[in-house]
């Protein structure tokens, strides 16, 4: 059997570690390293000695249309994950660099690459195709790849297990709200629509990205003398609520609405406005709603943004139960007791989805 797995979450300013055991997907230890600078080697080094380790299981962004599921790391896969540095910069680097330091202190361990963007490989045609010119399509394909899949994935069939209903039952939008954000429609156990395209940049309104903005007016902001760098710079890191709020902490926006800061209602409603026009368009793809989940830090512990989409979506059958909506900020059902749709928060947890793909793909 292969356990215990150590899962090594790259992120683009943290690294997660954890070892998570087979029996009930325990957690056996965890760190993360805060302003990560993309040196891998010291940190998994050290957590990892004098522990048993029988596989590692590494998240890695971009899989492209080549890497469409988990792929054990070897020369070539490793290749292939370099070639899509130019479609994730900030990530797939850091995640050579841990696959390359797990390599190196655990060296006769199989290792596996799990993809964010895997769970939405299958998107339909409709859905992932962009009405662009051809050359662009074919020669650099340029499509929606949709992000956050392991998210996802892991949400969706958690939320059955609460529910205790077969994945292959329900119609899911899942929610995973943190910093970065995106919403995925899931017919069973398949992403037919996600929110996030080409790049995390689609879609929500996040902590400090635009979200979907007209392209127009990147050209037009271009023609007035704004470089290049000054326009990505607005959109992925002076964007989003830190743009009309001043700050990309949810926790903080809502304590400063609390307090009548108008510039933080202001970003609330933008926010959970943006949200429920996605999630509406979600059920279009998938034909009924009948549940919604809620992850990701701000899907986790902010009633308040739950509460606001639940009344919103009131019209889809979405009721949010406020007694449980504040009490709940790991797995559980809030939505009401007479609701026609399950509203549900699950606690995101890519390490045991990984860790699952990593034993699917080794044996058990």
């Amino acid at each position: 059997m292969v356990d215990p797995v150590l899962v090594v979450n790259a992120g683009s300013s943290s690294l997660k570690l954890s070892i998570v055991g087979a029996a009930g997907d325990t957690t056996i230890a965890s760190t993360t390293v805060e302003g990560w600078d993309g040196k891998a080697v010291d940190a998994i080094g050290s957590f990892v000695q004098g522990r048993r380790i029988d596989a590692v299981g590494h998240r890695v962004v971009h899989g492209g249309t080549i890497l469409t599921g988990p792929v054990v790391v070897d020369p070539t896969s490793r290749r292939a994950i370099a070639s899509l540095t130019s479609l994730a910069p900030s990530h797939q680097p850091r995640a050579l660099a841990c696959i390359d330091a797990a390599r190196g202190a655990l060296p006769d361990v199989p290792a596996v690459a799990c993809f964010d963007t895997a769970f939405h490989a299958g998107l339909p045609a409709a859905t992932a195709t962009y009405a662009v010119p051809a050359p662009w399509r074919e020669r650099w394909g340029v499509r929606r790849f949709g992000f956050h899949g392991l998210s996802h994935s892991w949400a969706a069939q958690r939320a059955a297990e609460l529910l205790d209903r077969p994945p292959a039952s329900l119609a899911l939008v899942t929610c995973h709200l943190g910093a970065g954000a995106s919403l995925c429609a899931v017919d069973g156990d398949t992403s037919v629509d996600t929110t996030m395209g080409f790049t995390p940049l689609e879609g929500l309104v996040m902590a400090t990205r635009s979200g979907t903005i007209d392209p127009g007016m990147v050209i037009w902001l271009l023609r007035q003398g704004l470089t290049l760098d000054e326009v990505s710079d607005g959109l992925e890191r002076q964007g989003g609520l830190l743009a009309l709020a001043g700050t990309g902490d949810m926790r903080e926006l809502l304590a400063a609405r609390r307090q009548g800061d108008g510039a933080a209602s202001a970003a609330f409603d933008v926010y959970v406005h943006r949200l429920c026009r996605e999630a509406a368009a979600m059920t279009a793809a998938l034909g009924r709603l009948d549940v919604v989940v809620f992850s990701g830090g701000v899907g986790e512990h902010a009633p308040e943004v739950r509460a606001a989409v639940g009344a919103r979506l009131a019209y889809l059958g979405v009721e949010v139960d406020p007694i449980a909506n504040a009490r709940t900020s790991a797995d559980g059902i809030i939505s009401a007791a007479d609701a026609s749709v399950a509203v549900i928060v699950v606690a995101a947890r890519e390490d045991l989805e990984i860790a699952a793909q990593v034993r699917r793909l080794l044996g058990p």
